[in-house]
């Protein structure tokens, strides 16, 4: 696995259901050398409440286990999550349980023995569907990364403070002229936005930006 994988993996977290405590152990291993949190489940229940508890960009879980199956397990979270990236483990190869994962939307299928080059095949296309949802085009050549908070291009990479991302991520959303009130509320919430805070945040957010990219609406507000 290179470097460039290794980094973009430690940004997210794992959750990891096994009943067998030996492939568990194993497979921990090896998801800890990638991942920023890895947090084990014995079985597809305990799974399932951790699931409801925290936050998990990814959930890896085996079919076969007790009290609460894989498949069931990815059923129950797609009820409330439709958007969790599931991969899903088993020595199974029937199409039943084939046909099954295909329908609950899993990114890969993955039949035991597991290898480090099944699990990274299967991480590349969990990378993939996150770069898809977390990568804004602004313009030809310039890319928003919203889960590191960064402008890029080929050549440079910008850090965004807080106030500047919140405000390019409602530029995007809205894509349209922002108002001033609207800036004001988001950014400045109690606080009193004065024309200077605000001259001086657009002054070095546009030094991030390409040429002309931003746009003032005089008299209303900005757009991109």
């Amino acid at each position: 696995m290179n470097q460039t994988m290794l980094s973009k993996l430690s940004k997210y977290k794992v959750l990891y259901a096994e009943d067998d405590e030996g492939v568990r152990k194993n497979v921990s291993e090896m998801l800890s050398l990638m991942f920023s949190e890895v947090v084990l489940a014995k079985d597809g229940m305990q799974a399932y409440e951790l699931f409801q508890e925290r936050h998990f960009d990814l959930i890896i879980t085996d079919i076969k286990m007790p009290n609460l199956s894989g498949i069931e397990l990815a059923k129950k979270v797609r009820k409330e999550n439709k958007n969790i990236e599931i991969i899903v483990i088993s020595a199974h190869t029937e199409v039943d349980y084939m046909l099954e994962a295909v329908e609950l939307g899993l990114i890969r299928y993955i039949v035991k023995p597991i290898t480090e080059t099944k699990l990274i095949d299967a991480l590349e296309k969990f990378l993939a569907t996150q770069e898809d949802e977390n990568q804004h085009i602004i313009e030809e050549g310039w890319v928003y990364d919203s889960l590191e908070k960064v402008i890029f291009n080929e050549n440079e990479k910008f850090e965004l403070t807080k106030k500047e991302a919140k405000f390019l991520e409602m530029l995007l959303k809205k894509k349209s002229v922002l108002s001033y009130e609207e800036i004001e509320t988001s950014l400045w919430g109690d606080e009193y936005m004065s024309l200077n805070a605000l001259r001086l945040m657009i002054k070095n957010f546009r030094k991030k930006l390409p040429q002309g990219a931003l746009k003032n609406i005089q008299g209303f507000g900005y757009k991109l």
